[in-house]
């Protein structure tokens, strides 16, 4: 028997990220990238962190810097959580909050947690690729999250056959690869249709801070909260991150729920990594503390004024057919191009002829449908270069 063929079942459904594969475009010379939906590393708090890591390893700090740490993460950066998430609405305690390796270890930890094989996850049509790649491995199937359609929660179990619909997941403001915002009343239906089938809320608040225009909406955990009183009878889970605002490398998120959640998920990391990396969480806490209410305004400030250099763009060279998202924050544009077009074959080409990157859309969809969709990311491009790459692209699909 071969090696392949000891694989466990799973191994099967796991499938390379179109995402990670294109980042690899950017070391070619001439290439305008709108692929990674990455921050600025110009942009990080480079000095903040080389501080931190100075004062970690300095002769107060370093023991605890370098050894082992508990699995439910940094005490004074957890610390630090509960007032933060305080200010968007959601009153929680230090057993409310475990520290991850970025999100990303999060929605896999939730996947492992609550799918059985044959289960059902409700998602975005299209939703983060990085969500079902760490589902996908738990064997569910998936079914399509209509939040303001007319589908009630009868429909949605029937459909789930002999599994259970275990969770809904969303990342409501400004989503990945959409850049749409679930509104208000959205939530609240959101919250409705959860309850009624019984299933949780796997809330993705990736981009919650980059807003750039627009009112704030409370999170859909600090309005379960508001409803139900204690965190500890909310069903919601909400998962945040230090990438899009201080740094991804350094690989820190959190996860906030009820304490039977985060208990079941304390032991999955002790299984799995012992521990997000001490010195990391030691610094991000620093940073945090000492820059994050004034770097996030920053971001705001910068970033918004790419998304606009953007939208201007595709105003000024896009060809009739063409539609686009207008966000409100975050990172992202999404573009539905006229039927028949698809767009890994429109890439090709733009890499090509016009040495230009970005997404194609159908990577996105549980299905693969959605071939006719492309997302670009405005973050990593200052305005110029996001109008140029515009321009390039109207000349493509032109073409």
């Amino acid at each position: 028997m071969s090696t392949h063929e000891l694989f466990a079942t799973r191994a099967s459904r796991m499938k390379a990220s179109e995402i990670r594969e294109l980042l690899k475009l950017l070391d070619q010379p001439g290439i305008i990238s709108f692929a990674g939906g990455i921050p600025d590393p110009a942009l990080f708090p480079a000095e903040g962190f080389s501080a931190a890591f100075q004062a970690a390893l300095g002769p107060n700090q370093q023991a605890q810097a370098l050894q082992y740490s508990v699995s439910e993460g940094y005490v004074p950066l957890r610390e630090w959580l509960i007032d933060h998430m305080g200010s968007i609405g959601v009153k929680c305690g230090l057993e409310n909050i475990l520290i991850t390796s970025g999100s990303q270890q999060a929605l896999d930890y939730l996947g492992k947690l609550y799918l059985s094989p044959g289960d059902t996850a409700l998602v975005g049509w299209p939703t983060y690729l990085g969500a079902l790649a760490a589902f996908n491995a738990y064997e569910p199937r998936f079914d399509r999250l209509s939040i303001n359609g007319n589908r009630g929660a009868a429909e949605y179990a029937a459909l789930a056959g002999e599994g259970a619909v275990k969770f809904a997941y969303l990342s409501p403001d400004f989503a990945n690869p959409t850049g749409e915002t679930v509104d208000l009343r959205g939530r609240e239906a959101l919250l409705d249709l959860t309850d009624q089938l019984n299933c949780a809320v796997i809330e993705d608040g990736a981009y919650q801070a980059l807003r750039y225009d627009g009112d704030a909406i409370p999170p859909v955990l600090a309005l379960e909260l508001a409803c139900k009183g204690s965190i500890e009878d909310c069903r919601t889970i909400y998962c945040g991150s230090f990438s899009k605002t201080l740094s991804p490398g350094l690989r820190v998120g959190w996860v906030v729920a009820a304490k039977p959640v985060i208990s079941q998920m304390v032991l999955m990391k002790q299984a799995a990594d012992l521990h997000s990396a001490t010195i990391n969480q030691m610094a991000i806490d620093q940073v945090a503390r000492a820059c994050f209410d004034t770097h996030i305004p920053m971001l705001r400030r910068v970033y918004g004024a790419r998304r606009d250099a953007m939208l201007q763009a595709l105003q000024d060279h896009m060809p009739d057919g063409v539609q686009w998202t207008k966000p409100e924050g975050g990172m992202f544009v999404w573009l539905t191009l006229p039927v028949g077009t698809n767009g890994a074959e429109l890439l090709a080409r733009a890499l090509d002829t016009v040495k230009l990157a970005f997404v194609p859309g159908g990577a996105f969809f549980p299905d693969g449908s959605g071939s006719n969709t492309i997302r670009l990311s405005f973050s990593n491009s200052n305005e110029d270069t996001i109008s140029e790459g515009i321009r390039r692209l109207g000349e493509v699909l032109r073409a």
